[in-house]
């Protein structure tokens, strides 16, 4: 029984500061993948706000605080609207006042919030103004289980290791990531990729501005760690791409990385 899923992918560039322009915009570049087949979206990381710390500093805090209802519910609008489950990065205010995450929320075909993930490992100036996640949900959508992690937390193979075994079947990486580190980019997300036998998807924004240099390049990877599909580099962009969750199975009977592994020899090490 095929199990195919159509994932669409924004690589976006941000307005700086500019939250209603910014949702506007995504609004409709989320309409354009949707027409195209999409059934889950994924937007960069931090897209209504935009990214660059060195300028906001502070008011990417404010931003989030007072904009964050209004994010949240139009993005929960136009999920329903487009019939899609749609991750959504941007600074989510919980339960303590004036604390921010670096989050992605997840939405539902019906526009309801089904929860969020906030990044774990917080890149460089990013910790002076976000508080760090310290959770691996895993969401169960009607096309299979999707997980997500952010940027930098890409580098860090336990966290999609306890993803993998928490039974997500499809990774999101929104992310902010600088053309500086471009031969990382492409190597993490393969790696996570046949490591834990899944699909990964990198969804990374454009920006030319000085400071940042983002560079897009957004792609998914097969389970062999293989690219099946990327976006241009240097250039806004979206597309849509079909994937086989059945190929997950094979690849872990062909490479059983999972099956094989020794987690009472490594836990045994660690405990010397």
């Amino acid at each position: 029984m095929h199990k195919k899923v159509k994932i669409g992918m924004i690589q976006f560039e941000s307005k700086l500061g500019d939250v209603p322009y910014n949702v506007k915009k995504a609004c409709s570049m989320i309409d354009d993948t949707a027409k195209q087949g999409a059934e889950i979206v994924c937007l960069p990381e931090l897209f209504a706000t935009g990214y660059d710390l060195n300028v906001l500093k502070e008011k990417i805090i404010d931003l989030s605080i007072e904009y964050f209802q209004y994010i949240k519910d139009e993005m929960s609008k136009c999920a329903k609207k487009n019939h899609i489950y749609l991750i959504a990065p941007f600074g989510e205010v919980r339960n303590m006042p004036g604390i921010v995450y670096n989050s992605a929320l997840v939405f539902d075909d019906n526009g309801d919030c089904m929860g969020s993930f906030a990044k774990s490992h917080l890149w460089a100036m990013e910790r002076l103004y976000f508080k760090e996640g310290n959770d691996y949900p895993v969401f169960d959508t009607k096309y299979g289980k999707i997980g997500i992690l952010i940027c930098y937390d890409a580098g860090f193979p336990e966290a999609s290791r306890i993803i993998c075994l928490r039974g997500a079947e499809i990774v999101f990486y929104p992310s902010a990531w600088r053309v500086q580190d471009e031969d990382i980019w492409d190597l993490n997300l393969r790696q996570r990729a046949l490591e834990n036998s899944y699909f990964t998807c990198g969804v990374n924004r454009y920006d030319p501005s000085e400071n940042t240099l983002l560079f897009g390049k957004s792609k998914i990877c097969c389970p062999r760690g293989s690219v099946v599909f990327e976006l241009p580099k240097n250039e806004e962009s979206v597309g849509v791409y079909e994937i086989d969750l059945n190929d997950i199975q094979v690849s872990r009977e062909e490479t059983p990385y999972l099956r094989d592994r020794k987690p009472k020899i490594y836990i045994d090490i660690l405990n010397d």
